[in-house]
């Protein structure tokens, strides 16, 4: 199977997103997709959500919870990494322990009360990142920056959610 291995900011400009895995990004310059045919208007494609259009609640707002409680987007919400690949290659490299187990999947999925570390061998690493970044935490996650711990209190509500999700669009899909 292939990798993209180009620039990301492409393909963020390709879905007619704003790029906000990338701290260093102010804003992009062009708001249209990339290549000789940006320009033109295209359909937007239908994305399978199987896991969250198995769980009960609205389809959208599940999908949206899902992501936020990866363990990659909450290194990175809590402001452990200055972008989201590379909280995703933290976490590849073994680097985080959820209450007190080694975690090396991404897309792992933590639950409420669930305590994220970081492994004594690169705390020095995550402390100079953290350093640089003045992020505030989410209001669902407690963040200790001093003992590099993370509490993940809660799920999220929409309302405290990224508004430029559509979810009305994935609502729309499942039901034809």
């Amino acid at each position: 199977m292939a990798k993209y291995t180009g620039p990301s900011n492409k393909l963020f400009r390709n879905y007619g997103v704003t790029d906000l895995s990338n701290r260093k990004l102010v804003s992009s310059l062009r708001q249209t997709a990339s290549g000789q045919h940006g320009a033109a208007r295209k359909k937007l494609s239908d994305y399978a959500i199987n896991k969250a259009a198995r769980t009960k609640g609205v389809t959208g707002t599940v999908l949206l919870q899902l992501l936020e409680r990866r363990v990659d987007n909450v290194l990175f919400r809590a402001g452990f990494a200055t972008t989201r690949k590379q909280a995703r290659q933290i976490v590849n490299h073994g680097h985080v322990l959820v209450n007190g187990k080694k975690v090396d999947i991404p897309s792992y999925l933590v639950k409420a009360g669930d305590i994220i570390t970081i492994r004594t061998r690169s705390a020095e690493f995550v402390k100079t990142v953290m350093e640089s970044l003045d992020v505030a935490a989410p209001q669902w996650m407690t963040v200790d920056a001093a003992a590099q711990k993370i509490v993940f209190d809660r799920i999220p509500e929409r309302e405290e959610l990224d508004p430029e999700f559509k979810e009305q669009l994935v609502i729309e899909y499942y039901s034809k």
